[in-house]
């Protein structure tokens, strides 16, 4: 039967269920080159709007997977359970640097293959680039190597590995279609579930700074999320978390692997950012037989935050990676930054009430620190630090963020971005629960 990659759009398009083999067929023509980028963007436009029956999206994660090839751990010689986290994306989200050494701190091997920032949110890929040398694709045997050795590699999507979703991915980050459950879902898994794994955790983002910021939906993605990854065989936990301010009080890629490093190190552990990672990593501790329980595994984290173990497992994959062997103990020395650094001063005395926490994220893009297009390169050097928080108490003329760019006209439209994101107002703030939900697969 001929392929018409067309039809398969127009099917999707006016409301039909697309059976496995159209499917298969559809993302095996990406890689053939038989389906262009533009039919690409019209089959993501068109499941945004018609959405996927859990059939569609299970098939859609396979075939994804089956688009290149998968890792297998058995012949690595680990003694220990091969775990992962992701998550949907946010702003000033470095858990995921923290997370990785810290499991692998506790005797899990973490292969974390990780992606650009999407829309308003960081990426880790790109935050990683912001360390010289790096090496953030590196060959496979090289990427077990280090998963070895250092307990954690973070790198990111390989050529060889998932590739449709690649394709998919880049063009979902420029035309409006992120926030798709099914091609969320089939992109986070199909990495996933080619990294060959044995156990995930999920981060699941609602709030402003959420790609699905009401909590319905964020739970109907991490329902979906938890079952098509344990029928798949990969056995998952699913957080719905928040994202109604920034998780940390940096955003940009430099400056959150700065926060990360003075996470690691003892420096400062602000307590929104530790009660997600925590209870992410417990998650896996627990799902990797490593712990019997979270009381159990939020003792054993915090011992190795406190001995410094995690801070060396993250040294030792920088530098295994080509990065600097001396990155903890001198990140400045490293680390790129802005030659423009300045406040973004509070228009009013007030108590913060509010952070649209989106604009937050498209702060950063506007400085350089993101993309508003696929190809568009990034500066890791700008972002924002010393962001407030819900409830902070300002003064007039008080920063409620320090903004590090390059040139005056991208910091002032930053700085109005994010006047504009912060409500100021009397009496305290409401703030969620850290972890609103939990689903198991």
């Amino acid at each position: 039967m001929t392929f018409i990659p067309q039809e398969i759009i127009r099917l999707k398009r006016d409301g039909g269920t697309l059976g496995p083999d159209d499917i298969a067929a559809f993302v095996a023509g990406i890689g053939e080159d038989r389906v262009t980028e533009a039919q690409v963007a019209a089959f993501c436009m068109a499941v945004f709007f018609r959405g996927m029956e859990p059939g569609e999206i299970v098939a859609l994660t396979r075939a994804m997977t089956a688009s290149g090839e998968t890792l297998d751990w058995s012949a690595a010689g680990l003694d220990g359970p091969v775990l992962d986290k992701h998550s949907t994306g946010g702003v000033g989200d470095t858990v995921s640097l923290m997370l990785a050494p810290m499991v692998a701190a506790c005797g899990g091997f973490v292969p974390m293959i990780s992606g650009r920032g999407l829309g308003h949110t960081g990426g880790t890929l790109d935050k990683l680039e912001s360390i010289p040398g790096y090496d953030a694709k590196p060959a496979f045997d090289r990427f077990r190597k280090v998963v070895r050795d250092a307990g954690c590699a973070i790198i990111g999507q390989t050529d060889s590995l998932a590739p449709a979703d690649r394709v998919i991915y880049g063009v979902r980050d420029v035309t409006a279609t992120v926030e798709t459950i099914p091609l969320l879902t089939s992109s986070i898994l199909s990495k996933k579930l080619a990294a060959g794994l044995s156990g995930l955790v999920m981060d699941v983002k609602t709030g402003s700074g959420a790609f699905l910021p009401e909590f319905e939906r964020a739970r109907a993605l991490a329902e979906t999320i938890a079952m098509v990854a344990t029928g798949a065989g990969l056995p998952t936990v699913a957080l719905v978390t928040p994202m109604d301010q920034p998780l940390a009080n940096a955003a940009g890629n430099a400056v959150e692997v700065r926060w990360a490093i003075d996470y690691l190190d003892g420096r400062h552990r602000d307590s929104r950012l530790h009660g997600v990672t925590m209870a992410l990593a417990a998650e896996l501790l627990v799902l990797g037989g490593l712990e019997p329980d979270p009381d159990a595994a939020h003792g054993k984290l915090e011992r190795v935050l406190t001995n410094g173990r995690a801070a060396e497992a993250f040294q030792r994959m920088v530098a295994l990676l080509g990065g600097p062997h001396d990155l903890m103990e001198h990140p400045d020395k490293h680390l790129p930054r802005a030659p423009l650094v300045t406040p973004v001063p509070a228009p009013a005395a007030g108590t913060v009430t509010a952070i649209d926490t989106r604009a937050i994220g498209m702060a950063v893009v506007a400085l350089g620190g993101g993309r508003t297009r696929a190809a568009d390169p990034v500066d890791h050097a700008v972002g924002l630090t010393d962001l407030v928080a819900l409830g902070d108490g300002v003064e007039a003329g008080q920063p409620l963020a320090m903004i590090h760019g390059r040139d005056a006209a991208t910091m002032q439209a930053a700085a109005r971005m994010v006047e504009r994101a912060v409500t100021l107002g009397e009496g305290g703030a409401v703030v969620g629960a850290l972890v609103q939900a939990r689903i198991a697969g």
